[in-house]
């Protein structure tokens, strides 16, 4: 293979000496990503590509996954000329553009008519200065998973796709049950589970400088641990607890989530790593006033390095991987696409393991998705202090009056 993949170089560069255009196949595409081995949907993607595309061969270059902004900044300064580079996350997009390193895409959306409509809006959280410059493939948004057969149990209804925070308490309490050791929800320790339902509305976000917004969400969630509902925060914190591991223990009614882990539920009583169990997923619950179906989440997109000699060819496929086909691969490992047409949730639908009901098929199209942290200055020394403060408030060492004004104090100081 690399003897091979070493000739079709060489004949590429020969011709390029000769001035001869690009050729129309037998061309090498190289992809800089993480955790090119043990990622499905990257085998799926480069599967379906290469058939549909003969004579065009995709080649993973495998960056550790925690080391790659890192490196990958270290080979764009290189001059590295990698066709396209993978987008972990936008502050590391919005920091490749600001070098140079990006090359921009309106043109060519227009030039081939591309529809963005299908992206929800996410693709925006890839523009600057309103020109594009990167696809989204994948979008972890979040969703309410339950445990069908303890609201059976409990002769309950399930929660809808239309559901308040108020109404979801009121259903967590009803569904616990100390005396069996059945909770009615689940909060894992990160900041997300609790407090970043506050982007859902597409107002604030948790990069502001203003708290407030995040009391109510403070407040339900002790009531919850208060009544019982909710295992308490220290205690999972001090235990190291997991919620893969403790929604599998078939105790636990309902638990917010990326919906990253409906593959790990359905592989996993696949293979018996979990008793099986029913379930299904709804829409996040949502305040009054902002539509049902908003919810929060982060993206995985595709960039074209400004320095590729394969420009086309590398439009061609970040184009096709955002688009349908490539949703469709996308989506054949359970891997939820940022595409979110019929066609595409109908594809995720069918992915054996996942639940049959219409409810749970209707919630793979959120209306609204935000982002989980804005590109804006000071981000990262934002991000450490409203982490901090959120642990002091779930350990109760300040209340959530104490710690919004905390925040707003602390946050405050950075731009002073």
């Amino acid at each position: 293979m690399k003897k091979t993949l070493a000739l079709v170089l060489a004949a590429m560069m020969m011709l390029s000496l000769l001035a001869v255009p690009a050729l129309a196949e037998d061309q090498v595409l190289k992809i800089v990503t993480w955790d090119a081995t043990t990622t499905p949907y990257l085998d799926a993607q480069k599967a379906a590509f290469e058939a549909s595309h003969p004579g065009v061969t995709i080649e993973y270059i495998d960056v550790a996954s925690q080391d790659f902004f890192v490196k990958t900044t270290t080979m764009l300064e290189g001059g590295d000329k990698s066709d396209i580079f993978m987008v972990k996350e936008v502050p590391d997009l919005i920091n490749w553009v600001a070098q140079g390193f990006a090359a921009p895409l309106n043109e060519c959306v227009a030039a081939s008519n591309y529809d963005l409509a299908g992206f929800a809006g996410t693709e925006q959280n890839y523009a600057v200065d309103g020109e594009l410059y990167a696809i989204p493939f994948r979008s972890d948004f979040w969703v309410l998973f339950y445990n069908k057969d303890l609201f059976d149990a409990a002769q309950v209804e399930y929660p809808t796709n239309d559901i308040t925070w108020d109404a979801y308490a009121e259903l967590a309490k009803k569904l616990a049950d100390p005396e069996k050791d059945i909770y009615g929800t689940y909060y894992h320790t990160w900041l997300s589970a609790v407090a970043n339902w506050t982007v859902a509305d597409a107002k604030n976000t948790l990069a502001d400088g203003e708290y407030s917004d995040l009391l109510y969400f403070y407040k339900l969630y002790q009531d919850l641990e208060d009544a019982g509902a909710c295992p308490a925060f220290a205690e999972q914190k001090a235990a190291n607890l997991h919620y893969k591991s403790s929604f599998y223990k078939g105790n636990i009614a309902m638990l917010p989530m990326g919906y990253w882990f409906v593959s790990s539920l359905i592989n996993d009583m696949a293979t018996g790593e979990c008793t099986p169990f029913n379930w299904g997923i709804v829409s996040v619950p949502h305040l009054d006033g902002v539509p049902a179906g908003s919810s929060f989440g982060n993206l995985t997109g595709a960039m074209i390095n400004a320095k590729s000699e394969n420009k086309d060819l590398a439009w061609e496929y970040i184009s096709w991987l955002g688009g349908e086909e490539g949703s469709a691969a996308t989506a054949s490992t359970g891997t939820r696409p940022a595409l979110a047409t019929d066609s595409v949730v109908s594809v995720l639908a069918s992915v054996e393991g996942f639940p049959a009901d219409d409810n749970s098929k209707a919630a793979l199209k959120p209306v609204f998705v935000g982002m989980e942290w804005p590109v804006v200055e000071k981000v990262n020394d934002i991000k450490t202090i409203v982490n901090e403060v959120h642990t002091q408030i779930m350990t109760r060492e300040l209340t959530p009056e104490e710690g919004v004004e905390e925040m707003n104090e602390r946050v405050g100081d950075l731009f002073k």
